[in-house]
Parts: C-alpha cells; sequence; structure tokens
C-alpha cells in the first residue's frame, strides 16, 4: 500500500513537473523569434556568438520538437526581432496581433523558440492567455515522456528542478494581493518562495546524491568490463541522425527507432562481434540538439559517462538533412563540454548515416569525396536502414582499435593444431605463410588484456 504523501511533498511534485499540464493534442503555435540577418552579423562581429541556421530551418526544427510530444500545432511562425525586449522578449506589436490569433483558433499553448526569462515568460501568458514555454521548457517536457528508466528519470527530475528554481514567482503571484508588515517588502508571498526554493534544493541535493551511486555502479561496470576486457564504442550524433537504427542493425536489438527527435533517452549498451573475431559494447546515447541546456548536459552526466570512457566514437550524421554541417557543430560544441577533442581522428569515426535518402548523383559525390579523403579521416558512407556500408564500418572500428596494439610474429608447429585455433579466435591475423617443414608463421595483432596469455602460451613469439 503505498503511504500518502505529506503537504510538503505534494508540493514539491508539483514544482518538479510543471509541465505536465501539456497533453497531447493541445492547440500550439510555434514563434521562432529571432535576430535578423543584419543583427546577427553585427552579433557574431561583436563576438556575442548565436546560432547561424537560417530561421526556416530553426523553426523546422522546433516544430519538430512539438511534433515529438504530439502537439497539434495549428501555426508555425518567424517573428523577425531587432533585439530582444526585457518585458516580452518580442515586440509589442506583435505581442498583440498574436493575442487576435490565439484568441481567434483557441490555442492553448505557444512555443517560443528561444530562452525566456520568468517575467519575460509571465508577462507573455497574462497578455496571450495561453500556457506559455520556451525551447528549455519544451526539450524537459520531452525527456520527462522519454525517460523509463529510474537513472533517466532521476536525471530528467534534476535538469526540471534546476530549470524551475528560477521560476518559482510564476506560481505565487496570487499572493502579492497580500503584502502586509512594514514597508512594501515581505509578505506571506516571498515566504512561501523561499520554503519552495528550499524544498527543490533539498531535493535535488537527494537526486545528485542517487546518481553519484549511479556513477559508482557504472564505475564498477566498466572495471569489470576491462578485466574481460570489451572496448567501447559509443553512438554520438545529433538527434534523429539514425543513431538507434543503427544499433539496430550492428547488434540485432530492437530498441526504438522512430523518425523523430529525441526518440531514445535512455541508454543501451549490446555486445557486437568485429570482423576478426573480437567483441566489443556498443552503446548507444541520447542525441545532441543546437542550444542544448546547459543543466540537461550536467543532469547526464553520468548517462555521458560511456561516451567520455569509449575507445571509439562514431560520430553518426544524416548527411540526408540540409543542415547537417551545422548539426555536426552543435555535436563538436557538446563533446568539447565533456572533454573530447571532437578532432580526435585517432578516435572519433564520422558515419554519413541515410544514404537511402540521397540521389544517385549525390550518392556517387560523397562516395567519391569519402575515398578522396585520407584514410585517418575517412568518414564511413552508410545507410543504417538497408545495411549498405556496415562491414566497411566494421572494418574500420577494428582498424580504429588496433591503433597502438603490439604486434607479434609466432611460429606454429604443424602438429599444434589447438594452438593454431587459439590465435584464430583469439587475435586478429595479419599475415600467415606455411613453411617447407609444416610449421605456419603468422603475423598477429592482441588486444591489451590477452597479451599475458598469449605470451604464456607462445613464449617464443617476438615483438614487430
Amino acid at each position: 500500500m503505498t503511504e500518502p504523501r505529506t503537504p510538503g511533498e505534494e508540493r514539491l511534485v508539483q514544482l518538479a513537473e510543471p509541465e505536465k499540464e501539456v497533453a497531447a493534442g493541445t492547440r500550439t503555435l510555434v514563434v521562432g523569434p529571432y535576430l535578423t540577418r543584419k543583427r546577427r552579423v553585427s552579433a557574431d562581429a561583436e563576438g556575442e556568438g548565436g546560432n547561424p541556421r537560417p530561421p526556416e530551418a530553426r523553426l523546422d526544427e522546433i516544430a519538430g520538437l512539438a511534433l515529438a510530444i504530439d502537439l497539434t500545432i495549428v501555426r508555425s511562425l518567424i517573428a523577425p526581432l531587432s533585439s530582444p525586449r526585457p518585458a516580452t522578449f518580442i515586440g509589442s506589436g506583435k505581442v498583440e496581433e498574436l493575442a487576435g490569433f490565439i484568441r481567434a483558433e483557441e490555442i492553448g499553448l505557444v512555443v517560443m523558440d528561444c530562452a525566456l526569462s520568468p517575467v519575460q515568460q509571465r508577462n507573455l501568458e497574462k497578455a496571450w492567455g495561453a500556457k506559455v514555454i520556451d525551447r528549455t521548457g519544451l526539450i524537459l517536457e520531452i525527456f520527462g515522456r522519454r525517460a523509463r528508466t529510474k537513472e533517466g528519470t532521476l536525471q530528467v527530475e534534476l535538469a526540471h528542478l534546476s530549470y524551475q528554481k528560477g521560476r518559482l514567482v510564476r506560481s505565487w503571484t496570487h499572493l502579492e494581493r497580500q503584502r502586509g508588515g512594514f514597508g512594501f517588502l515581505g509578505g506571506p508571498g516571498e515566504t512561501q518562495i523561499e520554503a519552495d526554493r528550499r524544498m527543490i534544493q533539498e531535493r535535488m541535493n537527494r537526486i545528485e546524491r542517487d546518481l553519484e551511486g549511479v556513477v559508482k555502479t557504472r564505475s564498477l561496470h566498466r572495471t569489470s568490463r576491462r578485466r574481460v576486457p570489451y572496448p567501447i564504442i559509443a553512438l554520438v550524433g545529433y538527434t534523429n541522425a539514425g543513431k538507434s537504427t543503427l544499433f539496430n542493425r550492428m547488434t540485432q536489438a530492437d530498441v526504438l527507432a522512430e523518425n523523430m527527435l529525441f526518440a531514445t533517452l535512455d541508454p543501451t549498451s549490446r555486445a557486437i562481434e568485429l570482423p576478426h573475431g573480437e567483441k566489443a559494447i556498443l552503446s548507444d546515447t541520447v542525441g545532441f540538439i543546437s542550444d542544448l541546456p546547459t543543466m540537461l548536459v550536467a543532469a547526464f552526466r553520468a548517462t555521458l559517462e560511456d561516451v567520455v570512457e569509449a575507445d571509439v566514437l562514431l560520430h553518426v550524421r544524416d548527411v540526408s538533412h540540409g543542415e547537417t554541417e551545422a548539426q555536426a557543430g552543435d555535436v563538436a560544441v557538446v563533446l568539447r563540454e565533456l572533454g573530447i577533442d571532437p578532432d580526435d581522428t585517432r578516435r572519433i569515426i564520422e558515419v554519413w548515416n541515410k544514404a537511402d535518402l540521397l540521389s544517385a548523383d549525390d550518392r556517387e559525390r560523397l562516395a567519391t569525396t569519402s575515398q578522396r579523403t585520407g584514410e585517418e579521416r575517412r568518414p564511413i558512407l552508410i545507410s543504417a536502414l538497408t545495411g549498405d556500408g556496415i562491414p566497411e564500418l566494421l572494418a574500420t572500428i577494428e582498424q580504429h582499435l588496433a591503433l597502438g596494439r603490439v604486434t607479434y610474429e609466432v611460429d606454429v608447429a604443424a602438429e599444434d593444431g589447438q594452438g593454431l585455433a587459439w590465435l584464430h579466435e583469439n587475435t586478429e591475423i595479419l599475415d600467415r605463410q606455411t613453411k617447407e617443414n609444416g610449421h605456419t608463421v603468422l603475423q598477429v595483432r592482441l588486444v591489451a588484456g590477452k597479451e599475458p596469455r598469449f605470451l604464456n602460451r607462445f613464449p617464443e613469439a617476438r615483438v614487430l
């Protein structure tokens, strides 16, 4: 029997899950308040940065995020912006114009593709009479619905509480009319806000302690894998680049793989076998996206430890997408946040996915580009859906894992059939020659953990 919650616990649930009011099918307006081209160029020149993508591409992406949680998009539009307004982010004229449309179309939710302050969010909700969420709030809503494991749920809740902590003023504006005491400040509203902040911080501390346990458990798993040892291969890439489809193709698994943003949230790992029989662990991770909230990167650091610790990273790109270069840049930004050099060609393999969606000419052009690229940086053109290019990808993974490994020459007597079989099962055979006396001379490459057993069995082997 479930124990009843205390009033404080009930309040914390309300604060931790503020966006659960967003129901599937809600009539939604998507607004892209983007800086005009002139202002974007000026911002870049001043070193302020900014999103370099065309407004149309950015609007398509935020609409795709809304569709990922089954919202009904009535209209999506771009609101050109010379500079953000402190009160409402967009200009007062545009606010009034959209207010009429929202009332006429009975819009229940407005998604703003920007980062709104609590005051801006509250002012827009008052002006429009509809719920308003920004880009971070929408991504948190998606993550909240996608999380399935306890670990994923904890990480989403931590990110959500961090987001909510600075927005508590929204929940208690009704108490402003009850101010009392001396002066113009003070009153029960602020007392309640402080109580809420304290509850949220306490809950965040508990979640962080729980996640420390997750990190320790994952560290133990990695330690045990090193004893085997199996190399770790992690899939990274922009959301909807086809990572889960590739994961299923390489492991014969049935991880959810749909044509939607953030279809997969919880990480999954499976064993795969490389061309020469070596086993490895393939890990599918959460997809990245432009302007990914920092709090999400921090909250999911326990999950992304597999990426940090991986021996090889497969950077999966959707080459059929018009913004594939910009998406690759966004992935590079997140990798740097995790302390990974995105230009480390010894560790990172670029995988050009969705070749099946390309025209014959584009496919031939990319294949030629790939072949002309130096072997160290050569991308692999594949279709995870049809399986084209997978054998070449597996061979390339094997080559990257072999970098830095020791190569031996070993002489196996004709009567030592078991020794020969052991070598074929446990090493990568690079060369094989049969002598006149029946002995077989092999050049083999070893996984580091198997070297002691190899030298114990073949003490006369010599390093090349």
